[in-house]
């Protein structure tokens, strides 16, 4: 029911998503079957699309033409799904959005090239587009969300990082990816620097809510909600915002403790999400993500009043109080 709030709020992009979604296809169509099956596998599972969206949308600040607004979109969800086909690997996941992973569906080997095979055609893609200022732009990026899954690696299981490593990490894994949708998007349509300049900070602020937020969903949601056992991140030892500010409490702070240095069953588990549930950490974790969608309307009152601008706010507005 959420994710069809969401899809309302972007309707009128309808029929240029759904040729993302066919263009999304045929990207992922190669001359092996296990690897066509393997990649249409995750990209049939769904998902929120928001890349594409966010490229669309800031397109419609220039000179908007589909057929070049696809060339930076498909390539953007691209690099998205490969990063999750990675990941997967990595936390040892074997189940995302409500099916099983790649890696658990076949083995981490079929994973690991599913998942390079995706970037690569995700950079096939972007060549398309004749201007190395955008290829420098996303290729920066790309260094930065690797750069991020190292630091994620390094940080696994440390429950007394700080907060400023918390961030770093989300800016690396989320926020940068959303910020380079919007700002591609609005240099490949001819906008000033200056509006491009707006939607990149618009996408890094709404990058770092959506990503505290998900944060938050993974101890306030279902099971069934998540498509995964709630509490998955905190498991595969990722100290998130809600347990950094549950923790000053030396209760929660031992408990945690203990947590990390076993492997919990499934009641240990629940209780754990039941205690960071039920924490202060939780409305801490919330007003966080209220500053930086602060800070991302702010920047969409620089740029001219039209039905992208008042559909980037909108999305930004469900994004803060989104339940998925």
């Amino acid at each position: 029911m959420e994710k069809v709030k969401l899809k309302l709020l972007y309707s009128d992009l309808k029929p240029e998503l759904d040729m993302i979604e066919k263009e999304l296809e045929q990207a992922v169509d190669s001359k092996s079957h296990l690897l066509n099956d393997a990649s249409l596998h995750l990209l049939q599972a769904g998902g929120k699309r928001i890349r594409p969206v966010f490229v669309l949308l800031a397109g419609k600040f220039g000179n908007y033409n589909i057929d070049v607004m696809k060339q930076v979109a498909v390539p953007l969800e691209l690099i998205h799904m490969a990063s999750l086909v990675h990941d997967d690997v990595i936390d040892d996941s074997d189940i995302r959005r409500g099916k099983p992973t790649v890696k658990a569906e076949w083995n981490n080997s079929v994973a690991m090239y599913t998942g390079d095979f995706i970037l690569a055609r995700a950079l096939e893609y972007i060549t398309d587009i004749d201007s190395p200022k955008l290829h420098h732009i996303l290729s920066k990026t790309m260094i930065e969300v690797c750069r991020g899954e190292i630091i994620q690696i390094e940080d696994k299981y440390k429950l007394d990082q700080n907060l400023r490593d918390y961030l770093r990490r989300i800016k690396r894994k989320t926020a940068l990816l959303i910020s380079s949708s919007c700002e591609l998007g609005a240099l490949v349509s001819g906008t000033d620097e200056k509006t491009a300049a707006h939607l990149r900070r618009f996408g890094y602020f709404i990058g770092m809510s959506f990503q505290i937020i998900d944060d938050i969903l993974d101890f306030t949601s279902t099971d069934e909600e998540l498509g995964k056992p709630a509490g998955s991140d905190f498991i595969q030892g990722n100290i998130t915002l809600p347990v950094l500010c549950a923790r000053r409490d030396p209760e929660v702070y031992s408990l945690l403790k203990n947590s990390l240095q076993k492997e919990l069953t499934d009641k240990e588990r629940l209780l754990v999400v039941k205690t960071i549930r039920n924490s202060p950490g939780i409305s801490e974790a919330k007003a966080v993500s209220e500053r930086y969608l602060k800070k991302a309307l702010q920047e969409l009152d620089y740029l001219p009043k039209s039905p992208a601008n008042k559909t980037m706010r909108k999305i930004a507005f469900f994004i803060g109080k989104r339940k998925f």
